[in-house]
């Protein structure tokens, strides 16, 4: 299938590793322009170096961190110098610590708050004005399974991705008629760095190894195994391509049937 997004100018959040990295090269060899953005200059500039020497599409990249207070303003800038304009937001962060809801502290939730919701939903409605100018734009944001399903653990991630799901459909709705989409994505269990620390954590609470709590989550999941990183970026790709065109205000999952709601 022809994604038609050949020469579209892409911004990824936190895509120095794990999900955000896996959806830039996707869009990447899709032929899309990608800025990549995280806090490591070294793992940014070599990621750019794969994805331009595949010769498909191509990446730059700049140094932005969600908790500092310049982040939206240095995305803006960065935006306009180094792709001229946008036509691919994907609004990604990482996960906040673990722990129960008496883990949450007042500062923990306000600290999280600021950049898991806040900077993204600021950074989004920034650069809104140029997709429904052009009359085509696709807002792309990765959250977690625990908006539909909470996970236990994750007190904190429970609380706040839900928002972002509620901001996100109500976007769609003001600004579909603009041809601008707005969906979420929800991984389930994808082999990343945060699933091997958050399974590493499983195991120091219930005194059992990594290698068996991670049986035991793979035998939870109807796919019996834990997705990959390609699979998540190859689905996060659709949704910013021009055949998905329809689809918009919609929680997609990708979890290999984990979740047991409708």
């Amino acid at each position: 299938m022809d994604l038609g997004i050949a020469g579209k100018r892409a911004l990824i959040l936190a895509s120095s590793r794990g999900l955000g990295k896996g959806i830039a090269v996707a869009l990447a060899r899709e032929g899309a322009q990608v800025l990549l953005c995280g806090r490591s200059a070294e793992t940014l500039q070599a990621n750019c170096d794969a994805i331009n020497a595949e010769g498909l599409g191509r990446a730059d990249w700049v140094q932005a961190d969600l908790g500092d207070d310049g982040f939206v303003e240095t995305l803006v800038k960065a935006v306009q110098e180094k792709l001229g304009g946008i036509d691919i937001l994907v609004n990604n962060s990482g996960g906040p610590t673990p722990g129960s809801t008496e883990d949450m502290s007042e500062e923990k939730l306000a600290t999280y708050f600021h950049s898991m919701v806040l900077r993204i939903i600021t950074l989004t409605n920034r650069l809104l004005p140029g997709m429904k100018a052009q009359g085509w734009g696709r807002i792309l944001t990765v959250a977690s399974s625990g908006v539909i399903e909470p996970i236990p653990g994750l007190a904190l991630s429970n609380t706040l991705r839900p928002a972002l799901a509620g901001w996100s459909k109500t976007l769609a709705t003001e600004v579909a008629q603009y041809g601008v989409n707005s969906n979420m994505l929800l991984p389930g269990s994808i082999m990343t760095d945060r699933l091997k620390s958050l399974d590493a954590a499983a195991a120091e609470r219930s005194g059992e190894s990594v290698d068996e709590v991670r049986a035991a989550s793979e035998r939870a999941i109807p796919a019996r195994r834990y997705g990959t990183v390609e699979e998540f970026a190859a689905t996060a790709a659709f949704l910013c391509s021009a055949p998905a065109s329809y689809v918009t205000g919609s929680l997609v999952r990708c979890d290999g049937g984990a979740a047991r709601s409708v």
